[in-house]
């Protein structure tokens, strides 16, 4: 096809394939089709420019690759493309690497396409046999740049062999000269074939399909076969799988031996199948450690065996007959149609039982019954394959013996590859029709197992790919088997693909499962309620774990064929699974079902349970745990919907049971270790169940044993694994809150008198632990109390946890726990809620002072340790507790909110809304904007609030995303122009201008420069924003988290001309003012970042005139003599710019000088040469000369 054959763009075709591509997700066509051609049509033109053809080649990679999965597109397009190509390589004019350039191309179609359909569309004339014969004897094997072209050439001349001529007559007169002859065509194929098979690249695949087609034609078998042959037994027999030349020869030699075994007629390989079965015996393949080896090797053994016997379809082998989804469908009420299954055994002579089995038979099945027990998942696969293909050529009791032998891969004592590769074996035998339905009551309970097998290795499992494959042994069985076959295993199978489909650990054998399920409900038409549970739990919706675990297993057990098998399933092999979350996930899913089967939970799951909680094995005992605490809730809500107590579903013994748990773990000792974590996390789950679900154990001993191990759960979070820490703190204060609540009252809102009245007291004590952790798990015990424990010890708990809050020397790092105690504090506030005159019982005027102090000092929180900014925990928590406090506050007493109170708060958060860290500045907003928007009733006191809904409307909640630094800054810019929020506003904005984060810097930056520009006509708004960024950078002096930032902040505004109103008048305070906070800042500084900035602000401040000119050259002619070559480089860099950008700060006069002194002199060099230079540019610069300092000794 020529080039102006090509598809035009936008013609009917692309358009049609442009919205066949809008209309759905999968590609539906070629669509690339005129930009491929465009590519194809460049190669005349790029091949000789190195980055032209790459940008050519690397975007056809593009294209081609996106149809790797679905290949079958580019069929009505292959043609043209192709003729391209083949256009160049037949071009005699063509350089040699535009040649190259076409057959990588052409390499890249087949790759994608595959090279059996490609190899229709190449050239087969008895014309280009020569041709390609000459063009693939020019190459150079050795050429690594130009494998592509050999690949190609070799599977041209594999198809060019299949000419229906005989070669000789090809050859004319082979006599070049007397004594003198030139080799055949047929030794010239030979000897290219036979040195390609033993190279090192992908040609070696090539070579053994061209081996096929030219070994096997009728010419050359009769010359070259036995010869052939020879060569091959002999080049394994030499070779050897220890070294890397022995791999690539025995490779190449066994890909060309399958190939011909395959390809060729069963009389002209049977005389040479025994020898090479014999050689292949002696390489001893099974113990090489090269999988494709061995792969290779069961290719070229079911090859042998297949040529051993004769290509007869088994006639006893099983037929199915009706296939149409349509009828299984059907309501079935009707007989079952009569079909013929079976061929009977009288209209079956027994030709093939009487003839006698080849004695190399039984080698070949016994080594393809070995390869099902390879390591490896390819070996497997195709030995399952050679064993189906195997089985449909042998008698009916042979074929038996192998089935037998297929299923001995299922016992306990084999590896999980062996479960893997008698699935696959089974699948193939099935769906081939040679497992006889006699044989399936054998099968059905192996794959049953199989679907649910599992071994745990270490810290992990094996059994996936096993119970992968028993889905498609189930799926093969689907499509084989007619629906009364089955019928006797519908039930047991149907729950076993359920149970797979929704409680797999796995996501590819959940879904395996649920195909095999869908294939079963289409094909058998069978299964209970099957359309039903395929709209719930169809392919993708079984993708996520929780869903199919939480959601999905309610809707398939509301149907009683499968309740119980699934919560079985669920005690048999959930609760104890080697995986943490399985066991959480198992225990959620049990109580999720209780509801469908109270009963049966009570008399045969808690028994199951509560022996499983004695187990020395300590994944049973946590998720048997987990699993009562969860079951006994479940049961609880299900009584109280009926009002009934939740003793009407649990007997004494099951209650009883649940009430020794804890003393049994104790007296073992298992709370102790790595094991004690899971089970501390387990019990405490427990006990917040039970106390939930009012389990009579009020006054009971077995109250303060909870207490007692919640406590000391608390105490020694320190020596928790980090990984499961605040997990364990989590549900240890969950079990508190609810044991209180539930077992401490003795009246209606009263504390029981006795062994409880300190509880409090010995919180309290606790917060002053020197381990934070135990700080931790305290405070947030405390927050959780219920409000009858606090009554009378409200203000002591508030001080208690406020004086946390405040860092100190010695607990600096200590940054979670005040965290913890800044959200218990607002917990607290929540428990007891506000009412006035009663401080020891409520929150009240007393108390709003105290806390709001608390909370907004915690927001000032800027601790730094090894980890970070660790403060910022406590930043965003006291900004969400100062959140939930006011609105508290302003739903019950919104008197009680003083405007100054208010003020604070929304500057602050305002702040935290324009600094550098992402999560923190979208949590500052989000509270800004929910105090700012809140209407019921709305918080009272907030300064600016009509400008504040104009500039941040309440669409900003959600249309805006505040962790984009492009979206958030041009917002929180805007609070600038209001008096109350510029101090605070701009103290962030600083932080992030001078930030690190390319992102945040940008957008910072643009938009502080923007409003700068904004304000340049207004004299009033650029004075009150100068003396505010005075006044920021006073308060901030030498605190370097914000004076750094804040000079690199200042360096960009003075370059910016953003202070120019300034520079007109000599010496205006703000240029005075802001000289001496820098001169201040960088005194007796060794900080090498904030030397540099300061470097940048004074050459900045030079375009001030008068005095502050002359002060800001003198710090940098001492900043010229600085200790640090890197300053004193940096300097001189940075002024010699600055000298060059304000023209009138040196006179025309000694400019050149002033530059020549600041270029040439190497300022890295030692101080005395520096100094006479730097004197010179003080001179030239008339500024006069620093005077060194003599240190003054001690003892004068």
């Amino acid at each position: 096809m020529a080039l102006c054959e090509v598809p035009a763009a936008g013609g009917p075709d692309e358009e049609a394939e442009d919205d066949a591509l809008t209309r759905g997700a999968a590609l539906e066509a070629f669509g690339e089709s005129a930009e491929t051609g465009a590519l194809l049509g460049r190669l005349r033109a790029v091949h000789g420019d190195r980055a032209a053809r790459e940008v050519v080649e690397e975007r056809f990679r593009v294209i081609m690759d996106k149809y790797q999965e679905q290949p079958h597109l580019l069929d009505p397009h292959l043609e043209w493309m192709m003729n391209l190509l083949l256009d160049i390589v037949q071009d005699k004019t063509s350089p040699a690497s535009l040649i190259h350039l076409a057959f990588k191309f052409l390499y890249i179609i087949t790759k994608v396409r595959g090279y059996k359909v490609v190899l229709r569309l190449l050239p087969h004339e008895v014309a280009d046999v020569e041709p390609v014969l000459d063009l693939i004897t020019s190459q150079n094997p050795k050429d690594h740049e130009t494998w592509e072209t050999r690949y190609m050439l070799l599977l041209w001349l594999s198809v060019t062999c299949l000419i229906p001529f005989d070669f000789s007559r090809l050859d004319g007169n082979l006599l070049i000269q007397p004594g003198q002859t030139r080799a055949s065509i047929m030794d010239r194929i030979l000897q290219i074939a036979q040195s390609y098979l033993v190279v090192s690249d992908k040609a070696r695949d090539a070579a053994a399909v061209l081996v096929s087609r030219f070994i096997t034609r009728p010419d050359v078998k009769q010359q070259k076969m036995a010869g052939f042959l020879d060569w091959s037994l002999c080049t394994l027999a030499r070779s050897s799988f220890q070294t890397l030349e022995g791999v690539i020869a025995m490779d190449g030699t066994l890909q060309a031996l399958a190939q011909i075994f395959k390809h060729g007629k069963r009389e002209d390989c049977l005389p040479y199948a025994a020898t090479v079965l014999k050689c292949l015996d002696g390489c001893r393949l099974p113990e090489s450690n090269q999988t494709l080896l061995r792969k290779l090797g069961v290719k070229l053994v079911q090859r042998l065996g297949l040529t051993f016997l004769r290509p007869k379809v088994a006639a006893w082998r099983y037929q199915r007959g009706c296939r149409s989804l349509a009828a299984n469908l059907q309501p079935h009420t009707e007989h079952w149609p009569e079909q013929k299954m079976l061929v009977e055994p009288s209209d079956c002579h027994e030709e093939v039982e009487e003839d006698d089995v080849p004695e190399g038979v039984e080698s070949v099945i016994e080594q393809l019954l070995v390869g099902l027990k390879d390591t490896d998942t390819v070996v497997r696969w195709s030995a399952a394959k050679g064993i189906g293909r195997m089985a449909g050529r042998l008698p009916r009791e042979l074929a038996d013996d192998v089935v037998g032998s297929v299923l001995d891969c299922f016992s306990f004592q084999e590896t999980d590859k062996a479960w893997h590769g008698g699935c696959l074996a089974l699948a193939e035998l099935g769906r081939r029709g040679l497992l006889l339905p006699s044989r399936l009551a054998e099968v059905v309970p192996v794959i049953l197992k199989a679907l649910i097998y599992e071994e745990k290795r270490g810290a992990c499992s094996v059994g996936a790919n096993v119970r992968d494959a028993a889905c498609y042994v189930c799926w093969a069985f689907a499509r084989a088997y007619e629906p009364q076959e089955l019928t006797p295993f519908v039930t047991a199978i149907s729950s076993a693909l359920v149970i797979a489909a929704v409680f797999d650990r796995d996501v590819n054998c959940r879904r395996a499962a649920s195909a095999a399920f869908q294939e079963n409900v289409g094909r058998q038409g069978t299964f209970p309620h099957g359309i039903d549970i395929l709209t719930t739990a169809d392919y993708f919706a079984v993708g996520n774990r929780s869903n199919c675990f939480l959601v999905i297993s309610v809707f398939v057990a509301g149907f009683p064929e499968y309740t119980q098998p699934m919560i079985d399933h669920l005690v048999t092999m959930k609760i104890n699974h080697w995986d943490g979350v399985i066991r959480e996930l198992a225990a959620k899913a049990l109580a999720n079902l209780a509801p469908k089967a109270p009963k049966y939970c009570t008399t045969h799951v808690f028994p199951r349970l509560l022996t499983m909680t004695r187990s020395p094995d300590l994944h049973t005992r946590h998720g048997s745990v987990l699993a009562c605490a969860e079951l006994t809730h479940a049961l609880y809500r299900l009584a109280a919907q009926q009002s009934r107590p939740v003793t009407e579903y649990l007997d004494q013994q099951v209650v009883q049971g649940l009430k020794q748990i804890h003393p049994q773990l104790c007296d073992r000792q298992l709370y102790r270790g790595l094991g004690g974590e899971l089970m501390r996390q387990a019990v405490c789950i427990l006990i917040e169940n039970l106390s939930l679900s009012k389990m009579p154990f009020k006054g009971d001993t077995i109250i303060d044993g909870w207490q007692w191990l919640i406590d000391d759960t608390l105490k020694s979070l320190h020596l928790i694994s980090s990984h499961s820490r605040q997990q364990i703190k989590d549900v240890a204060v969950a079990a508190v809150a609810a044991l209180c609540s539930e077992y401490y009252p003795q009246e209606p809102g009263q504390a029981a008198p006795i062994g409880h009245e300190g509880l409090v007291e010995q919180y309290l004590a606790e917060l002053r632990s020197p381990e934070e952790m135990t700080r931790c798990g305290f405070s947030s015990a405390l927050g959780a109390l219920p409000g009858f424990l606090l009554k009378g010890r409200l203000q002591q708990v508030l001080e208690g946890l406020a004086a946390i809050t405040r860092a100190s020397p010695e607990d600096m790092s200590f940054a979670e726990s005040r965290r913890d105690a800044v959200r218990a504090i607002a917990r607290i506030c929540h428990t007891v809620g506000v009412k006035a005159g009663a401080p020891d019982e409520a929150v009240c005027k007393e108390h709003v002072g105290q806390l709001y102090s608390t909370l907004l000092g915690c927001v000032d929180d800027y601790t730094t340790d090894s980890r970070g900014d660790v403060g910022a925990w406590v930043r965003e928590a006291a900004m969400t507790s100062l959140m939930d406090l006011t609105l508290l506050l302003g739903r019950s007493q919104p008197e009680l909110i003083e405007a100054h109170i208010c003020e604070q708060v929304m500057c602050h958060v305002a702040q935290q809304a324009s600094e550098k860290i992402d999560r923190l500045r979208a949590h500052a907003a989000s509270v800004f904007l929910t105090l700012l928007h809140q209407d019921s009733p709305p918080v009272p006191h907030i300064p600016y609030r009509r400008e504040l809904e104009q500039l941040l409307p309440r669409s900003d909640i959600t249309s805006v995303s505040w962790n984009v630094p492009s979206q958030a800054f041009p917002r929180i810019t805007q609070l600038l122009r209001l008096p109350t929020y510029r101090y605070h506003v701009l103290l962030g904005l600083v932080v992030s201008v001078g930030g690190l984060t390319e992102s945040t810097v940008r957008h910072s930056t643009q938009s502080l420069l923007g409003y700068m520009k904004g304000i340049q006509s207004d004299p009033q708004a650029l004075e009150g924003f100068s003396r505010t960024l005075l006044q920021v950078f006073e308060d901030n002096l030498l605190n370097d988290r914000v004076s750094v930032p804040l000079l690199r902040t200042l360096d960009k505004m003075l370059a910016d001309g953003c202070f120019e109103a300034f520079a007109a008048e000599e010496d205006h305070p703000f240029c005075v003012k802001l000289l001496a906070l820098c001169k201040e800042e960088i005194k007796k500084s060794k900080d090498t970042q904030k030397l540099q900035s300061s470097v940048a602000v004074f050459c900045g401040m030079v375009q001030f005139r008068g005095h502050t000119r002359r002060q800001a050259l003198l710090q940098l002619c001492l900043l010229l003599c600085h200790r640090f070559p890197l300053i004193r480089k940096a300097t001189a860099s940075q002024v010699y710019e600055m000298v060059l950008t304000y023209s009138d700060v040196v006179d025309a006069d000694v400019l050149d000088q002033v530059l020549a002194v600041l270029s040439d002199t190497a300022w890295e060099s030692e101080l005395a040469v520096v100094r006479t230079q730097r004197n010179r540019l003080c001179d030239l610069l008339c500024v006069p000369q620093p005077q060194l300092v003599p240190k003054v000794s001690p003892h004068h």
